[in-house]
Formats: structure tokens, C-alpha cells, sequence
């Protein structure tokens, strides 16, 4: 994996600043990337490396990029004054309220705190990291694992 990182990251961040236009995001994208890699513990075939690699950091970046477009969508409702849009808007906020509801009352500690800290206040996984002094990896492991528990009740 070491190998792997020390002969991919500069191209990695490269093509990740080259469509995010932002250094500190391309950085959590690829360092995401490693992560997912990490945790998994698989690894592409040795002649594919490369191209993996880049097609996830894509997929990363393009995964930022939308949520930065539905967060703009999401700002410009506000000035719309049509009945259905507002309409969509109050469905979607109570959506996300009963998500961030079953997230305070379902999820332990320490899972409830790093999902609130990514999906309510929009750190990133270093920042978490940091402010809880945990291990990014870890961090990692546990918003994974809340992600799933909350889809798991939603698909029910």
C-alpha cells in the first residue's frame, strides 16, 4: 500500500485539483481514495493500479461536486416562491431532519458525534480526525458503519 501511495499520489492530487479546483478538498479526496483501499484491504491487479486509482478519485471529485450543486440547489429554494417547489424543499428539510432524528436517538457514542460533525456542521474526515484526536482511518470506519445502520433502517 505504501509503495502504491508514494508512486500515485501526486498524479492522484493532481487530476484531483484539476476538477476540484481546491487544494484542501483534493487532498480529502484522495486520502478518502486510501482509506476506502485500507479498508476493503484489496488491491487492483498490478496493471491496473493506475487506472483505478484515477477512476476513484474522479468518482470522488464528481461526488463533491454534486453535493456542492444540490447544497446550492438546496439555497436557491429559498427565493423561489412557487407552491411545489417549496413544497419539495419542506419534504426534503423533514427528510433530513428524521435522518439526523434516528441518527441522535439510534447511533452510540462515538458514531453519533463524528456523524453530526460530517453531515450537519460539513467537516471533512481531517478535520474530524483532528478535533477528536482519532485516527482518520477510524474516523472512517465509524461513519461507514453509521451510514449503514441508518440505510439499513431506510430500506425497511
Amino acid at each position: 500500500m505504501e509503495a502504491i501511495f508514494c508512486q500515485h499520489y501526486s498524479e492522484m492530487i493532481r487530476l484531483a485539483k484539476t476538477l476540484l479546483y481546491a487544494n484542501e478538498e483534493a487532498e480529502d479526496t484522495v486520502q478518502d481514495v486510501f482509506v476506502r483501499l485500507m479498508e476493503r484491504d484489496i488491491l487492483p491487479a498490478e496493471d491496473k493500479v493506475r487506472a483505478y486509482l484515477m477512476a476513484a478519485v474522479r468518482n470522488g471529485c464528481v461526488n463533491r461536486i454534486r453535493q456542492k450543486s444540490m447544497a446550492q440547489r438546496v439555497k436557491s429554494l429559498y427565493s423561489v416562491e412557487a407552491e411545489t417547489d417549496l413544497q419539495f424543499f419542506e419534504e426534503r428539510m423533514d427528510a433530513v431532519d428524521a435522518v439526523c432524528d434516528y441518527a441522535d436517538s439510534q447511533l452510540a457514542e462515538p458514531h453519533r458525534t463524528l456523524f453530526r460533525l460530517r453531515f450537519e456542521e460539513g467537516l471533512t474526515l481531517k478535520e474530524i480526525a483532528q478535533q477528536q484526536h482519532m485516527n482518520l482511518k477510524t474516523v472512517f470506519k465509524y461513519l461507514s458503519q453509521s451510514v449503514q445502520v441508518i440505510r439499513e433502517y431506510y430500506r425497511h
